[in-house]
């Protein structure tokens, strides 16, 4: 397998301009590779650097310094730190999916158009999209009566059914999801899981966040741990 992404040196500094320029190092020297098809989960007490570097990854946060390598099937091999702007777009609307622990979606639009939009970003058929979203959230257990329901009034447990529909869906080269399995009672989370193996046996690489030792150790093919802003050890399963 190829590497698909991988990570030098990389540090994110914020600077708090409110608190008389106060800097926080929130990464500091990180250094790890991932392959094609491999999962690797990401853990760390609160506060340990774990969103940040999901974050700067996908570049909703700018690094500070650092590479982040990434073997694209649009550019080839591209460093994530210094991309521009349009090729981020590209990546996101083509290989790089982030699916976060909170879901942000349009008012008034319906659970199936939230998770079919996914697809529609890509093919313009949206009649086979809502099809396709409606068999993907009856997989997940989301009731029939909220199908047409909007998102922004159910409870954290059905929003993260969406939040995942979304993410697996778009079947990305390469998937960033913080917390797959949380609010989810044991029967959904092992449909997630099967689904994020199904991504994996297709090539997808994929880094995931969780403090569910049954979903990293389900999951996981190796695991970073970090403290501190730094990884204190990699574990193969």
């Amino acid at each position: 397998m190829a590497t698909i992404l991988e990570v030098t040196n990389l540090r994110k500094c914020f600077n708090l301009h409110i608190l008389n320029d106060k800097k926080i190092e929130a990464l500091i020297d990180v250094n790890f590779s991932m392959e094609e098809g491999e999962i690797v989960g990401l853990t760390g007490k609160s506060g340990s650097g774990k969103s940040t570097l999901m974050k700067t990854i996908y570049r909703t946060y700018l690094a500070s310094s650092g590479e982040m390598n990434y073997l694209s099937k649009t550019f080839g091999k591209i460093n994530l730190v210094e991309a521009d702007e349009h090729q981020i777009l590209q990546l996101r609307r083509k290989e790089i999916t982030y699916c976060s622990q909170f879901l942000k979606v349009i008012p008034r639009v319906t659970a199936i158009d939230v998770v079919a939009d996914t697809i529609v970003k890509k093919e313009s058929d949206r009649p086979l999209a809502r099809e396709i979203s409606t068999d993907l959230i009856k997989t997940l257990g989301l009731p029939p009566e909220l199908w047409d329901a909007f998102p922004s009034t159910f409870s954290g447990g059905e929003q993260q059914r969406i939040n995942i529909a979304r993410a697996i869906i778009a079947k990305p080269r390469f998937l960033l999801v913080d917390e797959p399995t949380a609010s989810l009672d044991t029967k959904t989370k092992d449909i997630v899981i099967e689904l994020i193996l199904g991504l994996k046996k297709n090539g997808t690489s994929v880094l995931l966040i969780t403090h569910d030792e049954y979903t990293l150790q389900r999951l996981s093919d190796k695991t970073i741990h970090l403290q501190h802003g730094q990884i204190l050890e990699q574990v193969f399963a």
